[in-house]
């Protein structure tokens, strides 16, 4: 017989809830990011052509616009795989093993991404050493653009850096726990034995029937009812009880003659 009982629902650990709202939040550090990136792209453009203006390299508006697609490129593409983290972290809910390994792979790389840019921008994009053919030095570039950037940008921007970083690694440390190990992992469908004394399915328990299927009580319509003991103290009826009528006042019997 087959088992027409469904499996239970899985119970969702809290580690798996805390790690989905780490992923939204590396998400939301993220738009901040590419909002501020928005924002002050364009003033670290004019800073990089300013600083080129004065030297002897041709084209410093070509070298500008180069930093300036990178950037932008950049933020885009960080923002793009956030989100997916952010859809990932709705699969990861519903405890599809394959949105978890697909979290670790993206999550990986985020987080070189997001620990090599901000290693650089703690240290200074362009802080190098000397002249590089015959342009401007990188902390001479890299003091334009501080002085162009407003003075909350550096700041929000590596905070922002240092929480995303910090609620990524979390979130794929807590998605590689045993007890989401136990919720992501597909439950063995197993068969029960049927309960005695209950109904299979399409045959209903008729009203007073014993548990045993196949064999209906007796006194059922179709099955003659057994004879019992005759208890004591119980007169007999009259269908059990003997004929006591004479022979001669029985309808249809002859008297005898004298």
């Amino acid at each position: 017989m087959v088992d027409t009982q469904s499996t239970p629902a899985r119970q969702r650990p809290s580690i798996v809830t805390i790690s989905s709202y780490l992923l939204f939040l590396f998400l939301a550090c993220q738009v901040i990011s590419v909002i501020i990136t928005l924002t002050t792209i364009g003033k670290t453009r004019d800073a990089i052509r300013d600083a080129y203006a004065g030297s002897s390299v041709e084209n410093a508006d070509q070298v500008a616009d180069v930093f300036f697609a990178i950037g932008i490129g950049s933020a885009i593409l960080l923002l793009l795989l956030a989100i997916v983290l952010g859809v990932l972290a709705l699969f990861n809910n519903q405890g599809r093993n394959g949105s978890r390994i697909t979290t670790w792979i993206v999550g990986g790389i985020l987080v070189c991404c997001t620990g090599g840019g901000l290693i650089s921008g703690a240290a200074g994009s362009f802080t190098t050493g000397g002249d590089t053919a015959g342009g401007p030095s990188g902390e001479e570039i890299q003091r334009r653009i501080e002085d162009a950037m407003p003075s909350w940008a550096t700041p929000v921007s590596l905070l922002l850096g240092v929480v995303s970083l910090l609620a990524l690694l979390t979130a794929l440390i807590l998605l590689a726990l045993p007890k989401a190990n136990a919720f992501f992992r597909k439950p063995a469908a197993g068969w029960e034995p049927p309960t005695p004394g209950a109904s299979y399915p399409g045959y209903p328990q008729a009203p007073g029937q014993s548990g045993q299927p196949g064999y209906p009580p007796t006194g059922e319509p179709g099955y003659p009812s057994t004879p019992g003991p005759e208890q004591p103290g119980k007169p007999p009826s009259s269908a059990d009880r003997p004929d006591d009528t004479p022979p001669a006042d029985r309808p249809g019997t002859t008297p005898p003659s004298s």
